[in-house]
């Protein structure tokens, strides 16, 4: 474990560096809990003492100078902290500069520090100050391309020392608007919100002034303004800036058309406040603003938004991703405002932009690359260990409809027009089998008895299934456009896997299950796919366990036997596979072999199961990381290997042959390869991003060259589930 030292303002203190830091460090113990432990030197003054959680280690009163280099000496005597990590702000450090400045110098541990704000055209004393403060530093992180630019062109930094990490956002189980706007009394009203602790720099007025024109044309319209009066401004002035703008809301007649929240929510109350938006205003008058924690909020709340000109508005909105107007113009919002509620594709295409580029920015993506760079400064040649979060099943819930699993979703949202498939469910009912064997969640099976119900529904009278079924529940064309082999053989497993579970549920389940499976053996023998094959070894493996029977040793000995005479005809020299390429769900193939000889014990199959995977292990893994095969072109065997367009489907299947490869052989390279494989899904992949979203249960669809594709289908969230299941 290494320990890091947090130099922040903290919790209870409200403002938006403590919030900040108490989102960054839980990010990181809970994405890296074996690896770090972030420890708090929280910032006090006069005006500002606080009683302080266990997370708090160290205080340092800065209105003392002499407490900086007491704070200093009792970092450089703890053995324990590895490394320290600023948050700066100019104000928190600005009542003793000079003896912040050598208490960074001062410190003998690496110090990494995180500027929320950086001075465009610093005058030379700015400009001498910072540099000074950069030297005592091992690394720099802002938040922005603007910041690190500025850093650079201004300041003179080298770019090798500056870190972009941006601003980290709440991953949103996203939730039905109109029911959000009932729970909060504001039906039927189009809403625009704004959030954080309210101070004369928020420019509230300028929204004020705009609203006569807004209301004009959207008469429905209610302004939420959300957040109690910054604490600091309090204690200056009281509850001036509050009083003038009520009093304006009283002069300009709008009364109707504005609420005050004036509470600190707690952040799910919040998310669901921002939910319930229509539109987001962000109207800060301070040009010099990097960042704005308020405004990424509401980007992962999917508001669409219109805001000023500082840089992190600019970056972020730009490609049409939201509006931008000038510093304190009510007309130019008003303009805005009134374009944006009048056109909802444009909101909907700025909701989606939006979503996309925070999908990035997630508390847990931050986390990882902070642990990126904290392993580099630390010169930590060793991996980062990924915390396996907590098996969940809401988002398999979520798409369970009362028929069946929904096939795909608008992000975590089931979207019923694209019906059922057959592939889905018997998925669905393998993971909520195990889930039920290994948990005992009696709310499992329900869902376990609906899947079954399914299967039965889609077996035609000569033991085949059909895998399309739209949301009238009528079978679709495209069962007759599209081969079945592998949804029929992916049936036979699953029903497999269920019956081997026999005890554990109603016997009429398990026996209407053993006589769907008994249906289809006719057809089991004119299986052609190599992947329909090793579908149907696993599920008669399964099946055998429950009921041993000569019959069925003798299809799974044909199956493999089909399956080794494919090896034999497209192995040669440096290519050992079963086909002339890698497509999809690759490892199950070998995996299937291993299953076939633990029942027939034929050595071939052991052999030919090993040399085929390690084949295949060979192309997808590199020392600290998998690639699986692409879905664009595939790997063809006499061509070029395509990069990117990754799915959860080959990469949970890599994971559960590598068990079943473990089990059998024992050896201790597949556990250390299904550990790499399985951090695929929590951010162990190129783009440095979760796939599996933790917020939602779901599990995103694909991992592209520069994206992540947000949508949680049924597919990739099943197969998440059935990967973490066998993780341990």
């Amino acid at each position: 474990m290494t320990e890091i030292i947090c130099i922040t303002t903290y919790p209870p203190r409200e403002c938006g560096i403590a919030t900040f830091s108490d989102d960054l460090i839980h990010a990181i113990e809970t994405k890296f809990a074996c690896s770090f432990t972030i420890k708090v030197c929280a910032l006090a003054s006069s005006s500002e003492q606080h009683i302080y959680n266990d997370q708090v280690k160290y205080i340092l009163d800065t209105s003392k100078a002499n407490e900086y280099n007491n704070i200093a000496d009792r970092i450089n005597e703890d053995s324990e902290v590895k490394m320290v990590l600023i948050q700066h702000e100019f104000g928190l450090y600005a009542e003793h500069k000079e003896a912040f400045l050598a208490f960074v110098h001062c410190i003998k541990k690496p110090v990494l520090i995180v500027f929320h704000t950086v001075l465009p055209h610093p005058s030379l004393t700015q400009k001498k100050d910072l540099i000074r403060l950069i030297d005592g530093c091992s690394a720099v992180i802002v938040m922005t391309q603007t910041s690190a630019a500025i850093l650079e062109g201004d300041y003179g930094i080298e770019k090798e020392k500056i870190n972009i990490i941006p601003h980290g956002t709440h991953l949103v189980s996203h939730k039905d608007k109109k029911k959000l706007k009932a729970k909060y009394n504001v039906t039927g009203r189009r809403i625009l919100s704004t959030f954080g602790l309210l101070s004369p720099g928020k420019s509230i007025e300028t929204t004020l002034e705009a609203l006569p024109a807004i209301i004009k044309k959207n008469p429905n319209v209610l302004f939420l303004i959300i957040g109690k009066t910054h604490p600091t401004i309090i204690k200056q002035v009281g509850e001036t800036y509050r009083n003038m703008l009520q009093n304006k809301i009283i002069e300009l007649g709008i009364t109707h058309s504005v609420r005050f929240v004036n509470l600190y929510l707690e952040l799910p109350i919040l998310l669901e406040y921002l939910q319930l938006t229509d539109v987001y205003l962000f109207t800060s008058d301070d040009p010099n603003q990097a960042v704005s924690g308020t405004f990424v909020y509401a980007l992962s709340c999917g508001c669409p938004i219109i805001a000023t000109p500082i840089p992190h508005a600019l970056e972020l909105l730009k490609d049409n991703s939201g509006l931008i107007f000038d510093f304190n113009n009510s007309t130019q919002l008003a303009e805005a405002t009134n374009r944006l509620l009048g056109n909802e594709k444009l909101r909907s295409k700025m909701r989606i932009a939006g979503l996309q580029k925070t999908a990035a920015t997630a508390w847990e993506n931050t986390a990882i690359a902070y642990a990126h760079l904290f392993n580099k400064v630390l010169q930590k040649e060793q991996s980062l260990i990924y915390s396996l979060p907590p098996i969940s099943i809401a988002h398999i819930k979520r798409m369970s409809r009362s028929f069946g699993m929904i096939q795909f979703s608008k992000g975590n949202r089931p979207d019923i027009k694209t019906g059922y498939t057959l592939d889905d469910n018997v998925r669905a009912l393998m993971a909520l089998c195990h889930v039920y064997v290994k948990t005992k969640d009696p709310s499992c099976e329900k869902y376990i008895k609906k899947y079954l119900t399914f299967i039965r529904y889609c077996q035609q009278p000569d033991g085949s299934f059909l895998n399309y079924v739209d949301k009238q529940l009528a079978f679709t064309t495209q069962n007759a456009e599209i081969n079945l082999e592998d949804s029929n053989a992916r049936a036979i497993y699953a029903l497999g896997y269920f019956i081997s579970l026999r005890g554990k549920f109603p016997d009429v389940w398990t026996e209407d299950a053993t006589e769907i499976i008994e249906q289809t053996f006719d057809m089991i023998m004119k299986m052609k796919s190599p992947r329909s094959i090793a579908y149907i070894i696993k599920g008669l493996y399964h099946f055998e366990q429950a009921y041993p029977s000569k019959e069925v040793r003798e299809m799974t000995m044909h199956l493999a036997d089909q399956l080794v005479h494919y090896y034999h005809q497209n192995a040669e020299n440096n290519w050992h596979w079963f086909e002339a390429y890698l497509t999809y769900d690759n490892s199950i193939i070998p995996e299937s072999l291993l299953y076939a000889y633990q029942v027939i014990k034929n050595e071939t199959y052991k052999e030919t199961a090993r040399e085929s995977f390690h084949f295949l292990l060979h192309h997808i893994f590199t020392k600290e990381q998998i690639k699986v095969v692409s879905n664009q072109g595939w790997f063809q065997k006499e061509g070029n290997r395509n990069c990117y367009g990754e799915q959860p489907i080959e990469i949970a299947g890599t994971v559960m042959a590598l068990s079943t490869f473990y089990s059998v052989f024992g050896e201790e390279q597949y556990l250390i390869k299904q550990q790499i494989a399985f951090s695929w899904f929590l951010g162990n992949n190129h783009l440095r991003q979760i796939i599996y979203n933790p917020a939602t249960g779901g599990c995103y669809d694909g991992l592209e060259e520069h994206n992540i594709n947000l949508n949680q289908g049924a597919e990739s969230t099943v197969c998440y589930l059935l990967a973490r299941l066998i993780i341990k």
